[in-house]
């Protein structure tokens, strides 16, 4: 390991996205954004739909959309375990966007059959996709 990284893993439900030593980490945090270098304190902590980055060893920064989950950082580990997790190079804001409306549209009409938290999730993580693509592009 090198002397400024530490490792990185990254998971969803389906895969191991990531496992690499590197040399930061910004994340969503429940408390607010969080970053994280080699010799952090030991914390676990909830992560909210956001922009996670990573700066890998040679510089680089890489930005991926994150729906929620968990991290722990421990020994100069840290591991997120991410609802969903996808580039944000890769978002399809069209598909967003109908995700959004989809959302929108079952909080528009509460009556029976409606899960609220579900649907004001599924919002919260289109709008997240649609702010991060839009950023991206405008660089």
């Amino acid at each position: 390991m090198a002397d400024t990284g530490f490792k990185l893993r990254v998971m969803t439900e389906q895969k191991t996205v990531m496992e690499e030593i590197v040399l930061s980490v910004t994340a969503p945090g429940t408390e607010g954004y969080l970053g994280v270098l080699r010799g952090h304190a030991p914390l676990i902590t909830g992560l909210t739909p956001g922009k996670l980055s990573v700066r890998t060893l040679d510089d680089a920064v890489r930005e991926y959309a994150v729906a929620g989950g968990f991290m722990e950082v421990s020994r100069n580990t840290a591991t997120l375990l991410a609802d969903a997790l996808e580039p944000v190079a890769d978002i399809d804001v069209a598909r967003a966007e109908t995700a959004a409306g989809r959302a929108r549209d079952r909080l528009a009409h509460k009556g029976e059959n409606v899960d609220v938290d579900r649907a004001e999730a599924a919002l919260a993580r289109a709008l997240n996709r649609i702010r991060l693509s839009r950023r991206g592009r405008s660089r």
